[in-house]
């Protein structure tokens, strides 16, 4: 939704201004080295034209002729890393992510900006994947029944989840005090009571170590 159309009180990420009683508490857009590492895999990609480059090179069998095959085979990879940059930074610059008292609210889109609204209501329960750069994802496991397609979500989705789409918000910086601010209101919103805890540990598989932290 264009913000030319919203009423002059809207806060940047809302669809609208805050109904009476809900307040903001805290606000962030993913990182763009997150995005590019992990939403648009730049690692295998450098890593897919450096083994080309290296094949090449080793079938060339002189070093001109090596040089002639190579060097645009590291150039075009140069060119896709740099695409895949352009775009882990404009989805930095369109995505907002908004915890109020009630709700979360995810607004993305590069060309045609898109609001979820997530009430706490319909949220079942919220994790966090924490990696070691101090970023980390927060996907909601909605109620059962309730479902948003993956391609609408994408890439603000939890990978993989295609049955049960999970809204995710990627790559925060600081994930442990936004998750802190979730679990806190969504025990507010529940009954006041604090939600138990449970903490696992990632496998080395991962590609980053760190933690899952999920509040039931």
């Amino acid at each position: 939704m264009s913000g030319d159309f919203l009423p002059e009180d809207t806060p940047r990420g809302l669809p609208g201004p805050l109904p009476a009683g809900e307040r903001i508490l805290w606000q962030g857009a993913p990182t763009t080295a997150g995005l590019l590492v992990r939403v648009f895999h730049a690692r295998l990609v450098i890593a897919w034209f450096g083994i080309c480059g290296l094949a090449f090179a080793l079938a060339a069998g002189s070093t001109p002729a090596a040089l002639k095959v190579v060097l645009p085979t590291l150039v075009i990879g140069a060119g896709g890393v740099a695409l895949l940059w352009l775009l882990a930074w404009l989805t930095h610059r369109t995505t907002l992510y908004t915890i109020t008292n009630r709700r979360v609210v995810l607004q993305a889109g590069i060309a045609l900006p898109v609001t979820h609204n997530l009430p706490f209501a319909q949220i079942d329960t919220a994790a966090l994947r924490a990696f070691t750069d101090g970023t980390g994802d927060l996907p909601l496991r909605l109620q059962p029944g309730l479902r948003i397609a993956y391609l609408q979500l994408w890439p603000h989705a939890r990978p993989w989840h295609l049955s049960r789409t999970e809204p995710m918000l990627r790559s925060v910086p600081d994930a442990d005090a936004a998750a802190a601010v979730l679990g806190q209101a969504l025990a507010a919103h529940a009954d006041g009571a604090a939600p138990p805890v449970r903490v696992a540990r990632l496998g080395p598989a991962n590609e980053n170590p760190g933690r899952l932290v999920a509040a039931e």
